[in-house]
Order: structure tokens, then sequence, then C-alpha cells
């Protein structure tokens, strides 16, 4: 952690504590969102940050500290909402501002992630920077390869870091040569990875072997288990948690920041799985993986094979977004009958079933015991067996670009509206303590359930607000493309 700056955070929460009474009886200004603003992000960087990482959350004397597990002391997490959610919140704060410190922050999140690139080219879901405990990683910059070298595509992980790299990149004028050999290694490694098919798997350590893997397209088996068999679902071809789509999304950035035809090649070639993943009638939707013959398989105990209706939405998102970057008409033919279909299939509380049985397209669910049933009333609550549904919003996407044509310079969506963005900015800056870091009435996850912890900091609430602080500060100063 950086130290030697407590009498900067002192002078900054006495401001903030002055900027509360005064809210109280006048308009919130630029000047005051801004002293708030490099408040909190000062505490971050400067007493949360370990190496310039960051995990998920945090007992709010910092004394605890997990992402997905318990975090060891130099531990950060790649995995959102770790490092790279962080980073971005950094380069939001810069784009406002123009406050060199917020650029400065962000570079030092950008190089804690060029340490903890592996040798396959992505990131593990952790940096552990303690030597005496990563001695068996396979890390780029001080690790002999053949060690631990597997980068995960899953949860966004090495997407994220690369994008957020990227986004650095720019923001620094290219100037950071470090940063852009992490951003030319990682994805060229990326592209090695891919199938010959188009698609990626959930993890990867180097190149596959193109005859495993033809090319056909999706298919029913004939029979499958409705008893769980383990197996290693690693390199199935994976739409599970948006990983093929935060791929595609990686690629079309950096083709539009670089300019190299290979990123776009690469970005269309996950486009055509898409297209030959679609399955066949009754049922023209997509399922979470595939196994090598393209056909829907067992991953974890609670996630057969079968189509999905939660993945399926952002995978025809993509679709609609990879018209809008190359316009062409093959990526919106598919999403008249997946619409229809998944339209059809809606349950009674208006969500879709994450799981529909093949063929039968009964709603698949599990007990707590991990028993596959049709009924729904005995779920384990670790994941969400019926989610929301935004067909909808797909569906008005759709005729949208049916109609007006692909939008091939499209701009970024604003962080939010501008309507209440004031009282919003107040109502963050309100709840700042007096160092400066917002504090949730909250448990830990994995620390246990004798924990005594009560009051926690959150990443995702760090970046939730300052964003909002961010986007005030833009519109009021009239900053456009802050995201």
């Amino acid at each position: 952690m950086r130290n030697g700056c407590r009498e900067t955070v002192i002078r900054s929460c006495a401001l903030i504590g002055l900027l509360f009474a005064g809210c109280l009886v006048s308009a919130l200004t630029p000047e005051e969102a801004e002293k708030a603003l490099r408040a909190s992000c000062a505490f971050f960087r400067e007493h949360v940050a370990v190496h310039g990482g960051y995990v998920w959350q945090y007992s709010a004397d910092l004394a605890k500290r997990e992402g997905e597990a318990k975090a060891l002391p130099q531990q950060v997490w790649v995995q959102p909402p770790g490092t790279p959610f962080v980073g971005a919140a950094f380069l939001d704060a810069y784009a406002a501002t123009g406050d060199a410190y917020y650029l400065d922050a962000a570079k030092e999140t950008a190089i804690a992630l060029v340490k903890g690139q592996l040798v396959s080219g992505g990131w593990d879901y952790r940096i552990q920077f303690d030597p005496t405990k990563r001695s068996a990683t396979a890390f780029r910059v001080d690790s002999p390869p053949g060690l631990h070298n597997v980068s995960t595509l899953d949860d966004n992980t090495t997407q994220s870091a690369l994008t957020f790299l990227i986004k650095v990149d720019v923001a620094a004028d290219k100037k950071m040569p470090e940063v852009r050999d992490a951003i030319d290694y990682g994805l060229a490694r990326l592209i090695e990875a891919q199938y010959p098919n188009g698609a990626w798997p959930q993890r990867f350590d180097g190149p596959p072997d193109p005859a495993k893997f033809p090319v056909v397209k999706a298919n029913y088996p004939e029979t499958w288990d409705r008893a769980y068999t383990q197996r290693d679902y690693r390199h199935d071809y994976t739409f599970n948690d948006g990983g093929i789509e935060d791929c595609i999304d990686l690629f079309l950035l950096a083709h539009k920041t670089y300019g190299d035809a290979r990123y776009r090649d690469a970005a269309l070639r996950a486009g055509d799985f898409i297209l030959l993943a679609q399955m066949p009638d009754p049922q023209p939707g997509w399922a979470q993986q595939y196994n090598a013959e393209m056909q829907p398989a067992w991953a974890r105990k609670f996630e057969p094979p079968a189509i999905c209706g939660g993945e399926s939405q952002g995978v025809m998102k993509t679709l609609i977004a990879l018209y809008h970057a190359t316009g062409e008409q093959r990526y919106l033919e598919p999403l008249p009958r997946a619409l229809a279909y998944y339209k059809s299939s809606v349950l009674p509380n208006g969500g879709l079933a994450r799981f529909y049985e093949l063929k039968t397209n009964k709603p698949l669910y599990f007990t707590k015991d991990y028993i596959l049933t049709y009924e729904s009333n005995d779920l384990p609550d670790h994941y969400g067996f019926i989610v929301g549904s935004a067909l909808e919003q797909i569906e008005a996407a759709y005729n949208a670009a049916k109609a007006n044509g692909p939008n091939l310079e499209s701009k970024p969506e604003p962080v939010m509206e501008p309507d209440g963005l004031d009282k919003k900015a107040a109502a963050v800056i309100a709840a700042l303590d007096e160092r400066g870091a917002w504090v949730d009435q909250a448990r830990l996850n994995y620390h246990g359930d004798d924990d005594p912890t009560r009051e926690i900091i959150r990443s995702t609430t760090f970046v939730r607000n300052v964003r909002v602080l961010s986007a005030y500060i833009a519109e009021e100063k009239g900053v456009k493309n802050v995201d």
C-alpha cells in the first residue's frame, strides 16, 4: 500500500465536512464534487490498493480482504469487480476532470495487471505478488514457462484486463510501451486460442489442435444423461457468463483503436460461430456450452445440456452490435426466429428459465440436492435459475437496425442520464466517511459465519459512486464521452 498521504486525506476530509454543510443550503457545484471525488479516489489509491491492484471488498478497517475467496495480503483480483473495474473508474474521473492524478492511478493499476499477465497471454482470476507464494505461476515478467499457465475467459477476466489496458494506452497517448506490449501479446495469444469455428473456450493455455475441433453446425444429441457425470468442460465452446461476447467486444475495441485487421477478423469469426451455434428447430436459441460435436453438454452439476434463456439474450445483443460494426446483414438473420422462440418460452412471471429441456422446451430446475426437476420450488440460492427478460428491448434494437441500417460510427452510451445527477452526486458525497470511504452495512462473504464484520468497503460501491461524481462533473463542464 502507498504511504505518506495521511495529511492529504485529512485535508480532503475537512473539505468534505464543509461540503456536507454547504450542500444542505446551496446547490452542489462541480468544484465541490471534484473535491469529494479526489478524496474518495485518494483513499482507494493510497490506502486500499496493493501494488496498484484491488479485490472485491474489504472490512471497513481494511484488515480483511476478499474476492471470490479470502484474499491473502499481497493478492489482488482481476476477475470483475476487481482490478480492471476499479482502474476504469479512475479513467472516468480523469476524463471528467483532466486531473493527471487519476491517470496516474489508472497507470499504477495497469502496471499491476501487466505484472500478472501469464505466459499464455491472459490472466487468472487473481494475481499473487508475494514471490514466496507464487513460484508455481508462469507470469511473463519474472517466471519461467511450464508452470501454472492457464488464462481464463470466465467472468470477463482476461477480456476486462485487456480492455482496460487498451483504454489506459489511449489515455496515456500510447506512451507506455510495457502496456502496449502486454496488449499486443495478449491479443495475439487470444487469437491463437480461437477455435477453427471461431469460438473460444472458458480457459486456455495455448492453441487448440484443429483436428479435435471440426467445424459443424449445432445439433441435438440423440440422448443425454439426466444424471450429472463430472467432465472437463473447460475446453467447450462457451457462452456462459458472456465469455465469447466479451471477446468480441474486446476485439472490436482493439480494431477501432489500432486499426489492425486481425482484430476485426477475430471478432467476425466469433460472430460466425454464433451463427453456427444457433440450434435448429424446434428451439432456435443457444446453449451455454457445446462439446466438440457442437451439442449442448454438461458443465457444472447445475448446468445441464439445455437451451439457455440467460446468455442467449447477450448473444442476440452481440449479433446486433456486430451488424452495427460491420454492416453485414447475416448477423441479423438469426434474430426473428430466436426472438419468436424465446417470446413463446416466457414464464408466467415474465422471466425466462435459465435452462429449457432439449426438444421438449420444458423449463429445467434443480433441487437443493442438485436433482434435475421440472419444479422450481426447491432451488439452490447461489445461482439464477430464473432470469429477467430483455426481449422487448432486443426486439426494439433489432427493428431499429433493420429500419435505419448500421450505425458504423456509433458512440458510447452515456454513463447515466443527466436528469437528477446533481441529487445523486450530493447523496454520494453525503455518504462519504471522514476518510473519504464509502462504507456499506453488510457482511463479508468468505470469512466464515462467525466473522463479526458488519461494515465493509465494496469496490462496486466505489466504482458506482465515482461514476456518478464523474458523470455529474462531466455534464456540468460539457465534457463528452466519459465511459
